[in-house]
């Protein structure tokens, strides 16, 4: 029955995920019609100039010269059936690109995630075991920094310090094409490029996290479930471990699905500075090349990974705290 209910539970958030991703698009579809500029004077302008009749017979060609409403019905249209349109910049269809630079992606954000959510998690709980100590003066100091601290000029100098300096790793890129790698060698070549990119996007959410577990530890620490914790005689160890640290955790993972928007905003920094090839470096030279397909075809993509991952956020909550029922 609870499985039944559990599923039922699922079903109704990727139901209720369909509006938002369709609200999303419209928004976007419409924010893009707001930039100055479109396709065809951007070929034209890359040719030297054209003349107002051929700047004119590219926008028909291109179903540009359509009224709006009638441009964005089409598109949502095409987005039903998983049509994203096509690519003339790069001369492809926006699904097989997104499909090329998905998975770079995604192993960046979820080393990302890893990475910056499991450091920040610990950092924040030995934090609120040393309260008030050096040790927690230290972490808290570090993470402040981190903080504070722009994202390009980290991967900068991690490049200057780690790639130029000391030759350790790779500057730029996702894999070592020239050396066609295969198997083991080619994971170990892919981590080896990905150790740079990770950690300069990790650095400023480890640091939110850590600050957000050390608060919400002290913040559970201090009520009332703990002192009865006391009085049964249980030890701090046992009451830190079995009971605070789980509903401390709470907060983190809410926090860690809203900001997987955030990520992927920080991604388009980061994967420029390190010629990564996923959407962020897609986006980018998307937006200047006005190619408002493919730009339409990421923001939509984005849209789908923000909305499945806040659903898993749910689920997660579910099995950290039983008191949380699906369904009611």
């Amino acid at each position: 029955m609870a499985g039944g209910r559990f599923l039922r539970y699922i079903v109704w958030r990727l139901l209720q995920a369909v509006p938002v991703i369709l609200g999303v698009t419209v928004l976007c579809f419409l924010m893009l019609q707001l930039a100055p500029g479109d396709l065809a004077t951007v070929l034209a302008g890359e040719a030297g100039g054209a003349s107002p009749g051929f700047i004119e017979e590219l926008r028909a060609r291109y179903g540009l010269d359509k009224p709006l409403l009638v441009q964005l019905a089409l598109y949502i249209k095409n987005v039903a059936v998983l049509d994203l349109g096509f690519s003339f910049r790069h001369n492809a269809t926006v699904a097989s690109l997104l499909a090329e630079r998905l998975f770079p992606t995604l192993l960046l954000m979820g080393s990302t995630l890893l990475l910056s959510v499991g450091l920040g998690v610990l950092s924040g709980l030995f934090a609120a075991i040393w309260v008030r100590t050096w040790r927690d003066h230290v972490i808290s100091l570090v993470a402040i920094v981190a903080y504070a601290t722009p994202l390009f000029w980290v991967g900068l100098m991690l490049i200057l310090v780690f790639s130029i300096r000391l030759d350790w790793l790779p500057t730029s890129g996702m894999e070592d094409v020239v050396a066609f790698y295969e198997g083991w060698d080619r994971a170990v070549d892919i981590a080896r490029h990905l150790v740079l990119p990770a950690i300069t996007l990790s650095l400023f959410y480890l640091a939110l996290y850590a600050r957000l577990m050390r608060a919400t530890m002290l913040e559970q620490r201090g009520l009332d479930y703990v002192t009865t914790a006391r009085a049964k005689g249980l030890t701090e160890r046992q009451i830190t471990f079995r009971h605070v640290f789980r509903n401390a955790l709470l907060p983190v993972v809410t926090m860690a699905g809203v900001q997987v928007g955030g990520l992927l905003g920080g991604s388009v920094v980061v994967e420029s500075v390190f010629a990564w090839p996923g959407l962020g470096q897609l986006a980018f030279e998307a937006l200047f090349s006005r190619d408002y397909n493919l730009l339409l075809g990421i923001f939509f993509m984005s849209a789908c990974l923000v909305v499945l991952v806040n659903i898993v956020v749910d689920i997660v909550y579910v099995l950290l705290d039983p008191r949380i029922k699906v369904g009611t």
